[in-house]
């Protein structure tokens, strides 16, 4: 059953809603702002890990929905002029120019470009709450495949790389700078890790899903003719292994202590789309960035750039469309179409803005059921094309 409100003329987003939710063994949440008005309020379903009703005030794990409040902090410092993205990393972060990266920018990091997508396979991270560790050896190692020449998503090392540019920046971590500068004056219940104090009002994520093997993963790899003893192959694996092991870990408080800016977001859907609202508009008094920052940060920087070899061999039906830390939309995450900015995250989250329609939108979800291979997430399609049709 759904719960929540709908301003006049967006009923027919909340009967999609509700359509879409209908077989959802977990939780879901649906939040709309429309030119800084909240205008759809929506949430469905049940916590089956710990048995308890899922509420508009709910908190789960954003996933890769988190690069979208790492892109937002990283275009308020540019906007501010604390930022060039043009520059060397090194600029901020002299470390980083080890092993012949001193000519990889801020764009290449924010664009997923920097050649740094999965840790070095021989450098032994295995804890990836341990940020110091980590950004060490991000620092020293060799790009896996020539920065700025290929194009390939860096689903765990966006948030270390982006995120410790932030620091040496600020002065403070990156999940700090959200919760000053965005969350506090938007008075959002979202953020980078979570506070003791909010871990009751968390609701877990799960699977029904069996996660790959590695012996699966590389024999996937071998089919399509991947030489799964490469460097880069082999710094894929683990990452592969890390990642679809991680749904239950990010559960944990040991989780929500730390920061891991590109997976352990923590919100609902209501703060989410309030966040985006207020990149392309004004949402009470307040508006985090002018059109002009926006229009800069929705170019896309990875029109024509293929994976790096070996992985140019593995099938991609739909290519991410990167620009400064945002994705555009495309086939896999169409959004509201093209015009619409924003990230979404394994297992079926989303948050994105369309300035044109001056629309912003926060789904979050608990049942990590989206099959990325599949197209777009089923659960989706119906509120977005209700979407449509109101807005158009």
């Amino acid at each position: 059953m759904v719960a929540g409100d709908v301003a006049a003329g967006f009923e027919p987003v909340r009967e999609a809603f509700e359509k879409a939710q209908a077989t959802d063994e977990g939780g879901a949440q649906l939040a709309v702002y429309r030119d800084g008005r909240l205008v759809v309020d929506l949430w469905a379903g049940s916590d089956p890990i710990g048995g308890r009703p899922f509420t508009g005030d709910s908190l789960t794990i954003l996933m890769s929905v988190s690069k979208g409040l790492v892109a937002t902090c990283a275009n308020l410092l540019r906007e501010r002029g604390m930022l060039d993205v043009d520059a060397p990393v090194a600029e901020y972060w002299p470390e980083f120019a080890a092993a012949g990266k001193d000519r990889i920018t801020v764009a290449h990091l924010l664009s997923h470009r920097a050649g740094l997508s999965e840790f070095d396979p021989d450098a032994g991270i295995t804890d990836f709450l341990d940020w110091d560790r980590c950004v060490t050896a991000l620092a020293e190692m060799a790009p896996l495949w020539e920065p700025g020449a290929y194009f390939r998503y860096h689903p765990l090392t966006h948030g270390y790389l982006t995120g410790e540019v932030i620091r040496r920046i600020t002065g403070t971590t990156v999940g700090r700078f959200f919760a000053t500068e965005i969350a506090e004056p938007l008075g959002l219940d979202l953020g980078i890790g979570l506070a003791e104090t909010e871990e009751h009002r968390f609701v877990p994520q799960f699977t029904r899903s069996q996660a790959p093997t590695e012996a699966a993963i590389t024999a996937g790899f071998t089919t399509a003719g991947v030489h799964a003893t490469t460097r880069l192959a082999r710094a894929v694996i683990n990452s592969a292994v890390t990642l679809n092991h991680s749904t239950g870990d990010l559960n944990t408080r040991a989780a929500h202590v730390v920061e891991l800016p590109a997976v352990n977001g923590i919100g609902n859907a209501r703060s989410l789309a309030r966040m985006y609202a207020a990149t392309i508009g004004e949402v009470d008094g307040v508006r985090l960035l002018r059109p002009d920052t926006v229009d800069r940060a929705m170019v896309q920087l990875n029109a024509g750039l293929g994976a790096p070899p070996p992985l140019d061999l593995l099938p991609d039906n739909s290519p991410m469309r990167a620009a400064l830390g945002w994705e555009l939309s495309r086939g896999m995450t169409p959004m509201l179409g093209e015009g619409s900015f924003g990230h979404a995250g394994a297992g079926g989250r989303i948050g994105f803005a369309h300035p044109g329609l001056g629309v912003a939108v926060g789904y979050v979800c608990t049942n990590m059921a989206w099959d990325t291979t599949a197209g777009p997430d089923p659960r989706w399609t119906p509120w977005t094309a209700a979407l449509h049709d109101i807005l158009r």
